[in-house]
């Protein structure tokens, strides 16, 4: 249990447990070299207001401030860490505004995250591009740039629709707890299918892995370098935490994400650590996939719903029923504000 004096509260179950509270005072309080894998979407420095809370990153008034800040996570993040194993981190490029900087731009927060982590002795793993609608993000930013009309006007100034980005960062040393699949992988988790002909072969059944084809063929869509079929609807509920003066960004991590993640870089019992949890979504899937879980988060109505999703797992798992329906968002679900 962590010290009172920097949680505001707590929760526990089977395999899990969330702090309320500011990360960098919390994580402090968990043991070296305990946590398997790490996943978290953090603020994008100052692109969005989360909350009024002086210890909230999002409040930085400038990128070198946000970063300091962000320093001590990261230095908590490598001491808690196994050797050899992985950290991932989602984010994108920031626009900057001409009402900002008198000129429009991007700002690589990538990168900079990237070189941040170096600094601290973690080496860069990996980057999965994750393809977005350009169409889609026009009508959530109004960025002039996708407009088509500018195309007419003057097509100087139009740019790409940014897609998000995971960044992997692994650990110095050798792991101790090798992450093993004998038999493969049999599960896909994307909007695209999986050949019908490979599950009829292959799935279910008892095949070397290296004659697993479908195994073969789901590796191969994880390892590329663009992932293009994540459903970005598939996220858990967010909707009941949102605040009336919140901002319209709210959207958790995708689930499809998270879930090749965990497969990937975790196994069975390691301690899965979010340090920005919102709503729960890597904790969620964390405890669906037979890990430990734990989540900080510092926003109260975000730590609310955590704690609701997690709750509405372990009663699905007490009826041995998985169905994710009643609680992830989507078309059949609540409609857009």
């Amino acid at each position: 249990m962590a010290d009172k004096k920097v949680v505001k509260a707590q929760k526990a179950g089977e395999g899990w447990a969330l702090y309320l509270g500011d990360c960098c005072q919390v994580l402090p309080q968990l043991p070296s070299e305990s946590v398997g894998f790490s996943i978290f979407s953090p603020p994008f420095c100052d692109l969005f207001t989360y909350s009024e809370d002086p210890e909230d990153m999002g409040n930085s008034r400038t990128k070198d401030e946000f970063f300091r800040h962000f320093s001590f996570l990261i230095e908590q993040l490598h001491r808690l860490l196994l050797p050899g194993r992985v950290v991932a981190v989602h984010c994108a490029e920031l626009p900057i505004r001409k009402q900002d900087s008198g000129y429009i731009g991007q700002y690589d927060f990538p990168g900079a995250l990237i070189r941040c982590f170096e600094s601290f002795g973690f080496i860069f793993h990996s980057r999965h591009c994750i393809w977005k609608d350009p169409l889609v993000l026009f009508m959530r930013t109004k960025l002039a740039g996708l407009a088509h009309k500018q195309i007419v006007s003057d097509s100087s100034l139009c740019r790409t629709g940014n897609p998000d980005y995971l960044l992997a960062f692994r650990k110095k040393g050798e792991n101790p707890v090798p992450i093993r699949h004998p038999e493969g992988l049999s599960v896909y988790h994307g909007q695209r299918k999986v050949p019908r002909e490979l599950v009829q072969k292959y799935g279910g059944r008892n095949v070397p892995p290296n004659k697993n084809k479908m195994s073969h063929w789901i590796w191969q869509k994880y390892a590329s370098p663009v992932w293009d079929d994540i459903r970005q609807m598939n996220v858990l509920k967010y909707r009941p935490a949102r605040e009336k003066d919140d901002e319209r960004h709210i959207c958790p991590l995708q689930l499809d994400v998270i879930e090749r993640c965990v497969e990937l870089w975790s196994t069975k019992g390691d301690v899965v650590l979010t340090p920005f949890m919102g709503v729960g979504s890597e904790v969620y899937v964390a405890v669906k996939n037979g890990r430990k879980a734990v989540g900080v988060e510092l926003k109260s109505s975000y730590f609310r719903q955590a704690l609701r999703n997690l709750r509405t797992l372990e009663a699905s798992k007490a009826k041995k029923d998985y169905g994710l329906g009643a609680f992830i968002e989507g078309e059949n679900n609540e409609g857009d504000d």
